[in-house]
């Protein structure tokens, strides 16, 4: 037997035995809001399965990590918090960890229960909102309660919805309200804080860590907000770089959701406000002090967070027209209205195409390429404000009251 067939036989066990693919934290791997594709197709009438899951609007996002979907929701009388898991093949119920809370007065497009928990592959961690303070809290993969450590209090117009992300044993969560904002590292295992850092702040921001990887650097945790797009060393908080966001005179600073992308060797942050405003700059990290290359002020992302593929950038804006932009230079290649309704969802890339889906459950999807072709669309017949996950050649799409689940057996 020659070395070559060899070679490929060990191929193909190895791609046999390979785990199955997971979208561990909100946003899938790394916050990408990429997977491998195809996509499978997308029939309302014929889901795989599809569950009620209860509590008012659903906008946390459902994970899958080891054949299991776990989402998190509100009791409709909003007196408990709930961790939810279920098979991902049948959406069969496994388990439920409920949270004592109360109501409390959030934007009409968020829920008591907006963040997306994340998994290391033994643990699920939540960040929770009991209605005037927040936490983050451990479980086991059966729902057990590890370890629970409070984040103290949180002040916003908005209410609460920022997600944990993990990485190298450590368990982040940015906690940016209208009052303070800091970035905190917890010890997976057993909840002891590692360090936090205190950052300036002015409005409240959403936005996840992610962790940057440049050739010949050591890994970096890039976070963005209203204030600066800074980089830490995951293990110890040190600062490595900071680009602080200057707002031109007489303009309003305004909130990050989104967190930045990296593509065409720079790092794309993109905010807004409920009044319309828009702003995203492309900063190169790679100069001795970080600088911006170009700058947007309108038809940009606010809420949706932006795809990245090669030196192309991909969104939807909140008002529902799609883009597509050159990394190097933020200019847009073409830009098309999809929807006529708000989209709040971040859209998925999958292989090569994009799925986006509005508010009112409208769902399209859209070829990643610099030429624009016409959408193909659906409708779920309900709202969605959630971003879907991809995982295993399935998608789960959690609408207002639904969790829907696409492709094959």
């Amino acid at each position: 037997m020659t070395r070559s067939l060899l070679a490929l036989l060990a191929l193909a066990s190895a791609l046999a035995l390979a785990p199955a693919a997971d979208w561990p934290r909100f946003r899938g791997p790394n916050g990408t809001g990429t997977a491998a594709g195809p996509l499978p197709g997308i029939n309302p009438e014929k889901p795989l399965w599809k569950i009620e899951l209860g509590g008012g609007k659903g906008v946390s996002s459902p994970i899958v990590v080891g054949g299991k979907v776990y989402v998190q929701s509100a009791s409709a009388d909003g007196k408990a918090r709930v961790l939810t898991a279920l098979d991902a093949a049948t959406g069969k119920q496994l388990w439920s960890k409920e949270v004592p809370g109360d109501k409390a007065k959030a934007h009409a497009k968020n829920s008591l229960a907006s963040g997306t928990p994340a998994c290391d592959g033994s643990q699920l961690y939540c960040a929770w909102w009991d209605g005037s303070g927040v936490s983050l809290a451990a479980y086991d993969l059966a729902g057990q309660e590890k370890w629970s450590a409070s984040l103290g209090g949180y002040v916003s117009q908005h209410g609460p919805g920022f997600s944990p992300m993990v990485h190298g044993g450590l368990v982040f969560v940015n906690v940016d309200d209208d009052e303070h904002a800091e970035l905190v590292a917890f010890d997976a295992k057993t909840g002891q804080k590692k360090w936090f850092k205190t950052r300036k702040h002015v409005r409240a921001c959403y936005t996840t860590p992610f962790i940057l990887e440049r050739a010949g650097k050591p890994a970096e945790l890039v976070l963005g907000t209203t204030t600066a797009v800074t980089s830490y060393e995951p293990a110890t908080g040190k600062v490595n770089w900071e680009y602080p966001i200057a707002w031109p005179k007489g303009d309003m600073p305004l909130r990050v959701i989104g967190h930045p992308v990296y593509a065409g060797g720079l790092l794309v942050v993109y905010s807004g406000d409920g009044g319309g405003g828009r702003y995203m700059a492309a900063i190169d990290p790679e100069r001795k002090t970080p600088a911006k290359v170009w700058d947007l002020r309108k038809e940009t992302p606010y809420v949706p967070c932006v795809l990245v593929k090669g030196d192309k950038l991909f969104w939807i804006g909140d008002k529902g027209i799609a883009t597509c932009a050159e990394a190097k230079t933020g200019k847009a290649l073409w830009a098309e209205r999809v929807f006529s309704a708000d989209v709040t969802a971040s859209p998925v890339l999958v292989g090569d195409t994009i799925l986006m889906i509005s508010e009112k459950g409208e769902v399209a999807t859209v070829k990643a390429e610099n030429e624009y072709e016409e959408p193909v669309k659906v409708s779920l017949g309900e709202g969605v404000f959630a971003t879907p996950a991809v995982a295993d050649g399935r998608v789960y799409i959690r609408g207002v009251n639904t969790l829907f689940c696409f492709g094959k057996k």
